[in-house]
């Protein structure tokens, strides 16, 4: 009975959830699944979209590493987009953009990583700092069925081939090949025996 409440309660809040995107003008697709709630703003005049089947994990017990934060998906500025396919999980991980980042079908995304395609704050005379995402942002595009391991970054102009998988902790400075492996800082291909 009290697993039967739960699920009812769940689904409930996810529908909220759910209804509040919706407000916020994001593009929805069916069955989206948000466990636990996410942090979203879409700048206006940009696009964030969700395809069918998208998970997004903000809740401790979501994950089994916890979520130490919600899924934020943030558009930074007017024409940014990001793009979710098919299927994508992503589990309390930070996805930025201020041009373009697309994730592509079934691709995982681990606890922790960082996605994002600008350099946030460029410096602007001696000591002072601009406005977020005034440099000049490069799309990255994640392939299909991708793997990003906990605590990865992705940096700006990256492409991801697919069936690659990305390390724990990796920072990706350059694209990665399908069905590669990549580690370490900065990310270099691993090979497999």
């Amino acid at each position: 009975m009290l697993r039967r409440g739960n699920a009812v309660r769940r689904g409930l809040l996810n529908a909220c959830w759910l209804a509040e995107a919706r407000l916020r003008g994001f593009e929805l697709g069916e069955q989206i699944i948000l466990n636990g709630r996410p942090c979203l703003q879409r700048h206006p005049g940009s696009r964030i979209a969700m395809a069918d089947g998208v998970s997004l994990n903000s809740s401790l017990r979501s994950n089994p590493l916890g979520c130490f934060q919600p899924v934020v998906l943030r558009t930074l500025r007017p024409a940014a987009e990001i793009i979710l396919g098919r299927g994508v999980g992503i589990s309390s991980s930070s996805v930025c953009a201020a041009r373009r980042i697309h994730i592509g079908e079934g691709t995982f995304v681990g606890a922790g990583v960082m996605i994002f395609d600008n350099d946030f704050h460029s410096p602007v005379g001696e000591w002072t700092w601009g406005d977020a995402a005034a440099d000049n942002p490069k799309p990255i595009v994640i392939g299909r069925g991708v793997f990003i391991g906990t605590r990865a970054i992705i940096l700006k102009g990256v492409t991801i081939g697919d069936r690659a998988i990305v390390g724990a902790g990796a920072v990706v400075t350059k694209d990665v090949p399908a069905r590669c492996l990549v580690a370490g800082n900065p990310a270099r291909v691993i090979p497999q025996d």
